[in-house]
């Protein structure tokens, strides 16, 4: 019978009878048995062990023998016949007495299963075999040993492996955690499941000739595995696991190294309910402590040492005891006070005061206050008593009331422990005079003003600036009535008055700087800029005649100016400012020229040569028209685009430089006039500066803010003020340095007070600058929150005159 294989139809064999004539007595065990290899000449029946080429010519005999479909047969059995059993009788009867030969089956078969065959009597039925009983014959063969015991002999074991599953395991070297070097001498490393020999791979040249023969496998990686001796590959998935491995990095794509913590015990429906292992014991466990012992030991010894008391019941008198502590609990602040060792950072707690004869229930007489004391002590606020009760006299000690301060006092006292230092911490001892700077005394910084000498009285109102002559003999005032007033410096005097305005207030007043043979002065009075010539003999004239010639000399240049600029319809552009001639009356007092523009100019600031001034607006809405430069030999004016963040306040020219300065709200803008561009921008802090004053020598600037602060800038240095001051209790309105020549800077505030300081600049850049107070100014009204609005310095004196808020009453 030909064993079925996986995938291979079941075909039905017909066995042909043997001839005892024929093959000599020569049975072929093979057709009863499919588990054995036949050893004849012209088998019929395939074995296990066959190829698949003789299969196939084994299905094609039989096609030609004409063997029936499979689907006649439900199984793979051998037709069973009584045929056939006469038959299988036959030939074992041939085995004994074929030709008269009598060999053993053994021989004839070459199996073990002969002896079992030959057993057989002639007359014993004998039916074919079936896979069953194939599966039940004995696999072995039982000899005699040396001591003539009976010994089994197990046949050898085909591993055919004749299953449809694809998880079965490749068989593997079975030889254990042995080195591979105890085979270096045999030509195998190794026995397999079924103890068959593994043999060694090729080496040297033949597997040097095998590699150059092929293509390199996928996976090769020229190791060669211990257990097999064979090249070792790996998948692409295992070398990039080994690459990671090698250079410290996580193994596989989406690891992370620290996941968050999965909280398992916390929240609702996630309560620890179960145990978290259900391991058995540890051992440790049941074995007893060493260190449990020790502790046992020392506990035993210190009660036979005494130190530990055993239990005692507690009698009559110790419950007694512990029922009174409970009821009167007492704490003793000094109970576990220590004695410490004098030290000198060690400060002990404070102690309480003895109690002195006021304290006394019965104190002398002298003691006891009578009812002046009495009342004094009652009117008393509590911080500023000498004591915290008045003595009182008691007949009996029996007869004190309760105290009720008790509560109050044993808080403070508590709170005074509390609070007490425990460590002396040594302070340095510094004189508090050695830390402020060594400033000068003010008597070696004179001259500087110091009393009042002169008061100049007429105006109607709030005087809104004053200017001295660039000669230093007269002062310019002007106010909100209007006038513009000329005054003796040394006397006090008016010189000269002239109306311009009876609704309008006269907001600047400002004399040319140059030289002494003009005398112009300038006032701004509303819209309108007026440059009077004073009358009443003030100049000579020679004087009189260069102040005419320079302001009638920019008309000339007006007629040969270029046309004005016209709009893209042709219409002409209105001019932001017109240069005329004023009206006869005015002209016969002393106004020779009238400068118009569209805004109110606050302030006007010259040029050192006299023959340009600024102007500025800060009521307007329009940046680019606030600020204005004016020619005065040209009647020309021009607005610089400057591009400000923010309404401008007021200007000023450098007295060496061609920069020019523009404050607004919170910055001051200095800007090159010649290369026209941005030089600097200073940071003062200040919330809205008022006025600003420049140095002489053009390195320091003053800025003064409302906001009650002076600030003062060193324009070598950074953007930030050098030096804050902060002296005035309202705003700070007016600053000037001395243009003279001496280090000498005052300010004025709403508060009426002026503050005269030492400002000293050196050309030495490693010296910083100094800024002494010398002397505070008073006496000037203040009337409607205003105090002082301007401050103007003489040219050579050290004088100084300031504008004053008064009521207006004609001198």
């Amino acid at each position: 019978m030909v064993p079925q294989r996986a995938g291979q139809k079941r075909k039905v064999v017909e066995v042909a009878q043997v001839e005892a004539e024929e093959d000599n007595g020569q049975l072929e065990i093979g057709a009863l048995n499919g588990e054995f290899e036949g050893d004849g000449e012209g088998e019929d029946v395939v074995s296990e062990d066959d190829s698949d080429e003789g299969v196939d010519e084994y299905d094609e005999e039989d096609d030609e023998e004409g063997v029936e479909d499979d689907d006649e047969l439900a199984s793979d059995e051998i037709p069973s016949s009584e045929e056939g059993e006469e038959d299988v009788r036959q030939q074992l009867q041939d085995l004994k007495t074929s030709n008269g030969h009598s060999e053993p089956a053994q021989s004839l078969m070459g199996s073990d299963t002969a002896k079992a065959v030959a057993a057989i009597a002639s007359d014993t039925p004998v039916k074919p075999f079936d896979d069953d009983d194939a599966a039940d014959m004995p696999n072995y063969t039982i000899t005699t040993d040396a001591n003539g015991n009976p010994r089994y002999i197990y046949g050898e074991i085909d591993p055919v492996y004749d299953s449809d599953d694809s998880d079965a395991a490749i068989p593997g070297n079975t030889i254990g955690n042995i080195p591979l070097s105890y085979y270096d001498a045999y030509p195998h490393i190794g026995y397999d499941i079924n103890g068959r020999r593994i043999a060694r791979p090729a080496k040297g040249e033949a597997l040097d000739s095998l590699l150059d023969s092929i293509d390199i496998p996928e996976g090769w990686t020229g190791l060669t595995d211990p257990a097999t001796g064979k090249p070792l590959e790996l998948t692409a998935e295992q070398l990039e696991t080994l690459k990671k491995l090698t250079r410290n990095e996580t193994p596989g794509d989406g690891y992370d190294p620290y996941p968050d913590m999965v909280e398992w015990f916390t929240g609702k429906g996630k309560e620890e309910v179960m145990p978290l292992s259900g391991a058995p014991e540890p051992k440790r466990r049941f074995v007893p402590s060493m260190h449990e012992h020790k502790r046992v030991m020392k506990m035993v010894k210190a009660i036979r040492e005494g130190r530990i008391k055993p239990y005692r019941a507690p009698t009559e008198e110790d419950r007694e005891r512990e029922d009174a502590e409970q009821d009167f609990a007492t704490y003793d602040v000094w109970a576990t006070e220590q004695s410490r060792p004098d030290h000198v950072m060690n400060i002990p707690a404070p102690k309480l005061p003895p109690p002195g004869y006021e304290e006394s229930y019965h104190p002398p007489p002298e003691y006891l206050p009578d009812d002046v004391e009495r009342q004094t002590w009652e009117e008393q606020d509590e911080e500023d008593r000498d004591r915290d009760f008045l003595p009182r006299d008691h007949a009996a000690l029996r007869k004190v009331p309760g105290y009720e301060q008790f509560v109050k006092e044993k808080f403070e006292r508590c709170l005074d422990l509390y609070l007490a230092p425990r460590v002396r911490r040594s302070k340095l001892n510094i004189d508090p005079e050695s830390l402020l700077p060594k400033l000068p005394d003010p008597a070696e910084l004179k001259p500087f003003p110091t009393t009042c000498t002169t008061i100049c009285r007429g105006h109607e109102g709030k005087v809104r600036s004053i200017s001295i002559d660039p000669s230093g003999k007269w002062i310019g005032s002007g106010g909100d009535d209007g006038t513009v007033r000329i005054w003796d410096i040394l006397t006090g005097r008016q010189l000269w008055k002239i109306k311009l305005s009876k609704e309008e207030a006269v907001n600047v007043v400002s004399w040319r700087p140059g030289p002494v043979d003009t005398c112009i002065l300038v006032a701004c009075c509303g819209e309108t800029i007026y440059f009077l010539l004073p009358q009443n003999d003030l100049c000579t004239p020679e004087t009189e005649a260069k102040s005419r010639d320079l302001l009638d000399a920019g008309y000339g240049y007006a007629a040969t100016a270029p046309p004005p600029s016209k709009t893209s319809t042709g219409a002409t552009k209105p001019s932001l400012s017109s240069w005329t001639r004023p009206p006869t009356p005015l002209q016969d007092r002393g106004c020779l020229l009238t400068l118009t523009l569209h805004t109110t100019p606050k302030t006007l600031a010259w040029h050192r040569r006299g023959d340009y001034f600024s102007t500025v607006s800060p009521s307007t809405t329009t940046v680019s028209t606030a600020i204005a430069i004016h020619t005065l030999s040209k009647h020309q004016t021009q607005h610089p685009r400057l591009r400000l963040r923010g309404l401008a306040q007021t200007t000023c020219f450098h007295p060496l430089k061609p920069l020019f300065f523009v404050a607004t709200k919170t910055k001051v803008r200095i800007y090159d006039l010649q290369a026209q561009r941005l030089e600097k921008e200073l940071l003062p802090g200040a919330k809205w500066i008022s006025s600003i004053s420049l140095h002489p020598q053009g390195s320091n600037l003053l800025v003064a803010s409302y906001d009650k602060r002076l600030l003062w800038h060193d324009l070598e240095l950074g953007a930030t003020p050098y030096k804050v001051i902060r002296h005035h209790s309202k705003a700070v309105r007016a600053v000037a340095f001395h243009m003279g020549g001496l280090p000498l800077l005052a300010d004025g505030s709403d508060d009426g007070t002026l503050h005269v300081l030492h400002g000293k600049v050196v050309g030495d850049l490693m010296v910083n600058a100094a800024v002494v107070p010398l002397r505070v100014l008073r006496g000037h009204a203040v009337v409607g929150s205003l105090g002082v609005l301007g401050v103007e310095w003489h040219g050579r004196e050290a004088w100084r005159l300031e504008d004053v808020v008064v009521c207006g009453v004609a001198a």
